[in-house]
């Protein structure tokens, strides 16, 4: 079973378990390097320097490739980390993992196509907004026909394979509202912006990249609303906004592993007593009281997908794949 690294743990247990269960299979790269970390204290040191929620693996290694740290052995990785440890600090002391994957969208479309609409989406950790126009991509599920906008074929498309009998819809929802709840929004029009997060790409997801820069395309075009703040502070009075004719949805992915377990129940709560449906995809045990389907096959790095708490799904992470749950 998938074991999520503990913010709490020491720095070194940390960066293990980041390489044997978060980039195992992944990347190579960020397996060797926290592996590597693991096991110098030297370079723990520095890294402990920096508070608690700032320590993180993949903070951290995004933040070095942002200011060119080669991507190759640990050893040439560590060499120049300790050498440019200052301008790595800082950009870890004022930048969050805001990784912003738009081929998640294909995990959420069987759920949306099966809500009554129009749309009103409303995300949670929505960093520069690019999961927010499900509508504007095309779709490739294994076993099924392509799917593209009303509008014809998008500069983006989404490979996905279907396992099991995942619901794909004939057309794309209809999303008349959208909009965004993040503590640093995120601007796909400024260099500055795009640049971190094409940095928090893994190094070997050229894939990811490329679909990275199309979806930026899209969305520049049609910028999305996006309030900064708390994800509890600011959920209610964002969901008001939503239009009355509109069934709202508020979703997520990988983004309740970064609060403690307080914030998380309080989201919950909050999430629960909203006019709407309720979207999740987050690793095992993050949200509460959600009751996981182990008897349906999946791998160990699977999240959750679930609506209103109830699995529907065991989806990869970025989107690759997703393996349906039938339910009675």
């Amino acid at each position: 079973m998938r074991t999520s690294v503990d913010p709490a743990a020491p720095t070194a247990e940390r960066y293990r378990v980041f390489a044997e269960v978060e980039a195992r299979g992944m990347s190579a790269t960020y397996e060797a390097w926290a592996h590597g970390v693991a096991g110098d204290p030297e370079t723990v040191a520095l890294i402990d320097d920096l508070p608690p929620v700032k320590r993180q693996p993949n903070l951290v290694f995004s933040a070095a490739r942002f200011h060119g740290a080669p991507t190759g052995p640990y050893g040439a990785f560590r060499d120049w980390l300790h050498a440019h440890w200052v301008e790595v600090q800082a950009m870890c002391l004022t930048h969050a993992t805001q990784t912003n994957e738009a081929a998640r969208c294909a995990l959420h479309l069987p759920v949306l196509a099966g809500i009554d609409g129009p749309i009103a989406l409303l995300e949670v950790g929505a960093s520069a907004g690019l999961c927010l126009f499900p509508d504007r991509y095309s779709y490739a599920y294994t076993g099924h026909p392509r799917l593209d906008p009303a509008a014809g074929p998008s500069p983006v498309v989404l490979d996905c394979e279907a396992r099991g009998p995942v619901p794909v819809p004939d057309r794309l929802p209809t999303v008349v509202w959208r909009a965004g709840i993040d503590l640093h929004p995120l601007d796909v029009r400024r260099p500055d912006d795009l640049a971190w997060l094409e940095a928090l790409v893994w190094p070997e997801h050229d894939d990811r990249r490329e679909r990275l820069r199309a979806a930026a395309g899209i969305v520049a075009a049609d910028p999305p609303r996006i309030v900064a703040g708390d994800l509890a502070e600011r959920l209610e009075s964002l969901a008001e906004d939503a239009p009355d004719e509109a069934t709202l949805v508020v979703f997520h992915a990988a983004v309740l592993a970064y609060v403690d377990g307080g914030a998380r129940a309080r989201f919950t709560e909050l999430v629960g007593g909203l006019p709407g449906r309720w979207l999740s995809i987050e690793a095992r045990s993050i949200v509460p009281g959600i009751e996981l389907r182990e008897d349906v096959p999946n791998d160990s790095t699977d999240f959750v997908m679930a609506l209103d708490g109830v699995q529907v799904a065991w989806a990869q992470p970025h989107g690759r794949a997703i393996r349906w749950v039938p339910h009675p």
